[in-house]
């Protein structure tokens, strides 16, 4: 084992004296160890979780630490998994005891036992996740890097300290999680070890869903999508976790007529969002745009490849998908409906601008009309300068309208001027058909520019439309 001192500037912290006081304290041997070390090493700014692994009792360790913190924060303690959680200040601690595993074939969850640092290391998913720094008095801030992780970081290599495929089988996600650093990172996984995902792909079946969208979660959020779902593709994961985009995979060719490939076009359209937002649930709308296209793909002599009303069938797959990944089937998944059923409507309206168009766009889309325009806007992949132009142009277009639209009508979370019950009170009705008829037809003129969007011109639309399916105005 090489030891390589003088990491003290990574533990600036005051928290880290505290610990290895308590350490001494408790006569246990403790080491920073994980993702801090890495992303210092990486220079990511400073993280604010923090892996504590004690050759001894964790939990035992972070009580310790609690009763000599000024404010002795609360520890959470969790027996099953021998660890324990405190807060200090803006760090997170988390410690454990250093522990080897075994594993059962149908489980992710080891059978455990005390080890020595040494063997908690061997346990670790990859090289660069194994690096520790010492807490003890004796080395305070020595680097132990058993299996060159140091080396590892430096060429951007993801890589397991064991063989890999015991690590994969062992629990599975760490194959997710390798694909997901991989992407975070901009690394390379090493070929023995992506051999070994492709060897193994079938075992993620044993994960639950919940720990696999995590994952996912975070190779979206990465600033190239496109590295982590490619990898999900070429190590056979993808069938796995979504047959629905391995299906948009293939270019078929009838009488000389190609479509696209719209797996790799999807995959496009995802990393063009990832510019310009953050927003999670939108990089899923971007993911998801065109699920719908598989199942509606048809082929005629006349029109070549279509896929009518791809939107519409997309969107009700999108629920299918939360459901089965046991993803939240609220207003973020129906927000994703939404931005796939309407994602072609901005590229239909973008060939002719009007008015009236333009107010039913603002109209369905709500408050989402910005992240709609966003979508579409990445939605365009030709590699054609001109056209590429020509069509960021006319969604400039279409904002520009949109924006002058929105100042003139108000239209987005459109309330109707004239209310279900000044009409009930006007015609002297009760609860009827014929306040739906009337209400219809007043945000029908409003949206089609017919009357402006404001009281009194609704209040006269709405006298001329009960007159014409024969109600009278009761006297006050």
């Amino acid at each position: 084992m090489s030891t390589v001192p003088n990491y003290r500037n990574a533990l600036q912290h005051p928290i880290f004296n505290t610990v290895s006081r308590a350490a001494s304290l408790q006569k246990v041997d403790c080491y920073v160890i994980g993702g801090f070390v890495r992303d210092y090493l990486l220079k990511r700014g400073n993280a604010k979780d923090v892996d504590i692994v004690a050759v001894g009792s964790g939990i035992e360790l972070a009580k310790q630490v609690s009763d000599l913190l000024p404010n002795k924060p609360k520890v959470s303690i969790f027996k099953n998994y021998g660890t324990a959680m405190l807060k200090s200040q803006d760090i997170e601690l988390e410690f454990v005891g250093a522990r080897k595993e075994s594993y059962q074939e149908d489980s992710r969850n080891p059978a455990v036992e005390g080890g020595t640092l040494q063997d908690d290391q061997n346990r670790r998913d990859f090289t660069i996740n194994a690096l520790a720094i010492s807490l003890n008095e004796e080395n305070y801030g020595a680097l132990l890097d058993p299996f060159d992780g140091i080396k590892d970081l430096n060429n951007k290599c993801i890589r397991t300290p064991l063989d890999p495929d015991i690590t994969y089988s062992d629990d599975p996600l760490r194959m997710l999680r390798a694909i997901r650093f991989a992407t975070q990172l901009d690394f390379q996984i090493e070929k023995e070890s992506l051999e070994a995902i492709k060897r193994n792909a079938d075992r993620i079946k044993i994960i639950s869903k919940e720990r696999i969208v995590d994952e996912v979660h975070k190779i979206l959020a990465a600033p190239v999508p496109s590295i982590g779902f490619t990898l999900l593709h070429n190590t056979g994961l993808l069938p796995y976790i979504f047959p629905e985009l391995m299906a948009l995979k293939g270019i078929e060719e009838k009488e000389g007529q190609k479509h696209k490939d719209n797996f790799w076009h999807t995959l496009e359209v995802v990393d063009n969002i990832a510019h310009t937002t953050d927003n999670l649930w939108l990089r899923w709308s971007a993911l998801l745009h065109d699920i719908g296209k598989a199942p509606t793909k048809r082929f005629d002599k006349r029109n070549g490849w279509t896929f009518h009303g791809h939107e519409f069938v997309g969107s009700k797959m999108v629920y299918k998908l939360f459901k089965r990944m046991r993803m939240p089937l609220n207003e973020k998944m129906k927000f994703v409906q939404k931005m796939v059923l309407m994602s072609s409507r901005p590229i239909v309206l973008a060939t002719e601008v009007t008015d009236s168009a333009v107010r039913r766009l603002v109209f369905d889309a709500g408050d989402y009309v910005d992240d709609l325009m966003t979508l579409c806007e990445a939605d365009i992949t030709t590699k054609n300068p001109k056209r590429f132009k020509k069509y960021h142009n006319n969604f400039k277009v279409v904002r520009r309208k949109i924006k002058e639209v929105e100042e003139r009508d108000r239209i987005r979370n459109f309330q109707p001027p004239v209310s279900g019950e000044e009409i009930m009170k006007t015609f002297g009705l009760k609860p009827s058909r014929e306040i739906g008829i009337i209400k219809e037809a007043i945000k029908e003129a409003i949206l089609e520019g017919e009357i402006p969007n404001e009281y009194e011109a609704a209040r006269e639309y709405m006298l001329r439309k009960g007159e014409e399916i024969g109600l009278k105005e009761t006297k006050q």
